[in-house]
């Protein structure tokens, strides 16, 4: 590396971390941390269990949320100050060097968030699967988009829970609801909208023939208690049922389950995870009015782009990626072109580089 361009990175560097600050509201974090704390050091904090658990919750995810800028800055001041000094001594260029190509990486990582800035992206998400039409082949084939998703929230330390699952006739999934808990889990999840496609020699044929199967995934966020919307009782049809499980002691003998039709949309939901119908019925009614929000939503782009001429993009039941294990390996996005041999990985959860693609993609825009 020249020194001059060495400079520019120093200068460069400077900048984005700036930005970054910015965008993840630094001063305020710092000032609500300080805030809880204070809250937690009172005498009384643990009287009520509840809040005071809400309380420390809170105040692990505002430390989570800024952390690893933290680290970012400290290794960015490290990068500035081997700058400084390789200016004057060139024998500590090739060592900035080396410290700039790592710290360009984490960079470019953490700037991934910037693309992130919606209304409801860091929101925790209610995540769906469906098996598209072909039987047996696409409910194995949501089977293992459910396996692939849950292993990549398990890398990036998000939990789930399965709100609601239909079993297929024979094999797989016919669809399945989970509720995913994390920082940005929509604003990320968002980025899978959209058809599946798989080409493989499928298991259940006998006479080993290729197959294509697909399945479709979305994403709402899960909305807070103060979002405006109203939902009138005359406009749902709640139906309740038997719980489906594994057998033995998790068989619920209640119909704790509950499905709700939003009659005037047609949208439905449906909850079983808790034994309560009250309870299921309350997680139904969040996911109902998430889902409803977002119809409201994508009314108002779609009017807006029409108001302007501008082209709106294809809906959520586009094909957005193509997964081929016969007659060759390839795992192709077709909306942003990233594209890797190692099906393998990607079916096992390996997903960033779609995800963040994408997010560079629309970011870019």
């Amino acid at each position: 590396m020249e020194l001059e361009q060495l400079r520019e990175h120093s200068r460069n560097v400077t900048e984005r971390i700036e930005h970054l600050a910015a965008f993840l509201k630094l001063d305020e974090v710092r000032t609500k941390i300080a805030a809880l704390e204070e809250t937690m050091s009172k005498a009384d904090f643990w009287d009520d269990k509840t809040k005071a658990q809400s309380t420390v919750q809170e105040l692990s995810s505002a430390k989570n949320s800024i952390a690893p800028f933290l680290e970012l800055r400290k290794e960015a001041d490290d990068f500035t100050a081997l700058a400084e000094l390789a200016a004057e001594e060139p024998a500590f260029l090739e060592e900035a060097d080396g410290l700039w190509a790592e710290l360009e990486k984490h960079l470019d990582k953490l700037e991934l968030l910037s693309f992130l800035s919606g209304k409801f992206d860091r929101n925790n998400c209610y995540f769906y699967i469906h098996a598209g039409a072909g039987g047996t082949e696409s409910c194995d084939w949501a089977s293992i988009l459910l396996r692939m998703y849950r292993r990549w929230f398990e890398r990036r330390g998000y939990k789930d829970e399965i709100i609601d699952m239909q079993p297929g006739d024979e094999a797989g999934i016919k669809s399945a609801v989970l509720k995913v808990t994390g920082e940005f889990a929509y604003g990320y999840l968002k980025a899978e909208r959209g058809v599946h496609r798989l080409v493989r020699i499928s298991p259940f044929d006998s006479n080993a023939r290729r197959h294509t199967s697909f399945a479709s995934a979305d994403a709402f966020p899960e909305m807070e208690e103060d979002i405006e919307l109203e939902i009138e009782e005359k406009d749902l049809k709640v139906d309740t049922y038997r719980a489906s499980g594994a057998g033995g002691q998790y068989v619920n003998r209640t119909d704790s389950a509950v499905r709700i039709t939003h009659i005037p949309t047609g949208v439905v939901v449906a909850c079983q995870v808790e034994r309560s119908q009250h309870k299921n019925r309350a997680m139904a009614m969040k996911m109902l009015k998430a889902r409803l929000y977002e119809l409201e939503e994508e009314k108002r782009k779609q009017q807006a782009q029409q108001l302007t001429g501008e082209k709106s993009e294809i809906g959520w039941g586009s094909q957005i990626r193509s997964y081929v294990l016969q007659p060759y390996q390839m795992v192709k996005d077709l909306r942003t072109n990233a594209e890797t041999g190692n099906t393998a990985a990607v079916l096992d959860g390996d997903l960033d580089m779609f995800v963040e693609a994408w997010l560079r993609h629309l970011g870019g825009k």
